[in-house]
């Protein structure tokens, strides 16, 4: 058995539109951003992850960055098989004679369709997975912060991630409503794009303004500890001359109002949809946060304001979902809402 183990990699992947964490014994053994460089002539990788993000909105002609992912599923097949492929290699880069069979447990989100499914599991298979396994994101970020998913206790799980945000009641170690919108965190930097150039005439990329959401992000625009502004660079759009200016969190908040105001009546639905015992249930227990975008700053405080329910962030928002299909991958017999293709 031991030497079986030896041959086999057991590997919990949070295949995210922004970020892909792999997860192996319960380690992080790879947080990278879900981004592919391919020189366009042979079509070969030049850079995946970190790297790539390095390069994106600043490549010449010859090498185009992707994002193979999009809403949360995968968009481009060949560049996520690859992506999968680079991220298993830069894993086992000091051992270059193991080439273990590995057997992955793959989030998904719960809106997701049966084609992207058997994309997801075709990339994997095709990435050299054994045997596949998957896990809806609500699920796993339940499991992730801690909660008890198999008792008869309603809980709320909200999982803000890049490409989608996903709303789901979990009871009795199932999915008893779900809402899946495709607004998330890739919405609030495109909006903060646009909004800088409404309102100052300046044009940012897509790294700035994502660099704008994380110093100065904000679901409102009255909030404890407000961050200082922020200066930033980027193309006049009246004189074409690079310029600074300083953005406040007021600001941003007025930019992702809207983005936001979608993600409450999303929450506002699902609860709509909730039988009354769960309701009462939630009640109690209030509403978890996890994902990337329940980091940004108020948001917790808007939600609960707008559903006047508690509500409580994650303790570590970016890893729940990661940290949870990692337990399900070692306790894949016992839970049964494990999808096995």
């Amino acid at each position: 058995m031991g030497l079986f183990n030896f041959f086999t990699q057991e590997l919990a992947i949070d295949l995210g539109t922004a970020n892909t964490l792999i997860l192996m014994n319960d380690k992080v053994v790879l947080d990278e951003p879900s981004i592919v460089a391919k020189d366009i002539q042979s079509g070969k990788v030049v850079a995946i992850g970190r790297k790539a993000q390095q390069m994106h909105g600043k490549t010449h002609k010859l090498i185009e960055t992707i994002r193979p992912l999009r809403d949360g599923v995968i968009a481009d097949f060949q560049s996520a098989e690859m992506m999968i492929r680079g991220f298993i290699k830069m894993m086992n880069k000091g051992n270059r004679f193991y080439n273990p069979s590995l057997k992955m447990v793959i989030c998904i989100p719960s809106g997701i369709t049966e084609v992207e499914k058997r994309a997801v599991k075709d990339s994997a298979e095709h990435a050299g997975a054994k045997a596949v396994y998957m896990i809806h994101e609500p699920m796993a970020a339940a499991i992730g912060i801690g909660i008890d998913v198999e008792e008869p206790m309603g809980n709320m799980i909200i999982d803000i991630g890049g490409g989608t945000s996903e709303i789901a009641v979990i009871a009795l170690g199932g999915i008893v409503c779900d809402k899946s919108i495709r607004v998330a965190g890739d919405d609030f930097t495109k909006e903060i794009e646009d909004y800088m150039r409404r309102q100052h005439n300046i044009l940012v990329g897509e790294r700035t303004a994502e660099q704008i959401k994380i110093e100065v992000g904000s679901a409102m625009s009255e909030i404890d500890n407000p961050p200082p502004d922020y200066p930033v660079r980027g193309r006049d759009l009246m004189t074409g001359v690079p310029k600074e200016i300083m953005v406040s969190h007021v600001e941003i908040a007025h930019a992702l109002d809207k983005s936001i105001s979608k993600i409450e009546e999303a929450i506002l639905s699902a609860l709509e949809m909730t039988p009354p015992e769960l309701s009462a249930d939630i009640y109690k227990t209030g509403i978890y946060l996890a994902g990337g975008g329940s980091m940004l700053r108020g948001l917790d405080q808007r939600i609960s304001i707008k559903t006047k329910l508690p509500v409580h962030v994650a303790e570590d928002p970016l890893r729940a979902v990661a940290r949870g299909t990692s337990i399900a991958l070692k306790n894949v017999d016992k839970y049964q809402f494990i999808i096995k293709d």
